[in-house]
């Protein structure tokens, strides 16, 4: 039987790049969204025009009764669950660490640490061996500015990125015993719509000059991480954070 990967924030971006190659790989699909249904179904209609089977379903990160329902729909759609793909995330607004609001806070460490916290809750549940599943793999999307920081930009995103990759951490740790590895993929400068959404697109114009490779990188290349990391090629890796950065 085919196995079941689920996407988080897939309408677009990364997310849609790892949803279309997963299904190309012969994974069946369930992909989230938030508000996009129509950009989520034009998701689900490229898989399924490529042979592959994929259903789409609405929910907030930030909710935990939204997770539990995501989840549910999963177990009646598919019936199993090999792969979860943490990639749904939120920069928040740019802005220096004296203006960063509790409300932004809230916002930014619900939608990209809680959430994916609460869903790695929800597949160990299904997953792990000493819960009857078959194993499984998660992979976590970070990014690179866990490491820089962030600092004028985006300090308050930057940090839960690092929350993100210390939950990666302990949870391939804590999780490896029960068959399910766990791994992120840090992205760094990418070409989607990110940056001309939070009012600075061209940040990859300026930036790219301290990216080794001499170029920004594309939402493909970042999914042929993930894939090979959720796939059984990754077998004896886990607890692995892995750039796709152009050296940067």
């Amino acid at each position: 039987m085919q196995p079941v990967m689920i996407v988080t924030g897939a309408s677009q971006g990364i997310g849609a790049a790892i949803a279309r190659l997963a299904g190309r790989r012969g994974w069946r699909v369930a992909l989230t969204y938030r508000g996009n249904q129509a950009m989520a179904e034009a998701v689900v209609a490229d898989i399924a025009a490529a042979g592959g089977q994929a259903l789409a379903i609405q929910a907030a990160m930030e909710d935990e009764a939204a997770i539990v329902a995501l989840f549910r729909t999963v177990d009646r759609a598919f019936g199993r669950l090999d792969a979860l793909v943490n990639n749904a995330g939120t920069t928040g607004p740019t802005a220096k660490i004296d203006a960063v609001t509790s409300a932004i806070l809230d916002e930014v460490l619900g939608v990209n640490v809680r959430g994916p916290f609460l869903c790695i809750r929800e597949a160990t549940s299904r997953m792990a061996s000493d819960r009857g599943g078959r194993g499984g793999s998660i992979v976590n999307i970070s990014s690179r500015a866990a490491e820089f920081g962030g600092a004028g930009e985006w300090i308050h995103y930057a940090a839960s990125k690092g929350a993100m990759e210390t939950l990666t951490l302990g949870a391939a740790r804590e999780l490896g015993p029960r068959g399910i590895r766990v791994n992120a993929v840090s992205p760094g400068l990418i070409e989607t719509d990110l940056h001309a959404r939070a009012g600075l697109p061209e940040r990859l114009t300026r930036l790219v000059a301290g990216v080794p490779m001499g170029r920004v990188g594309s939402p493909e290349e970042v999914a042929e991480a993930v894939l090979w990391l959720a796939s059984d090629a990754a077998s004896y890796v886990s607890a692995a954070i892995l750039p796709v950065s152009g050296a940067r």
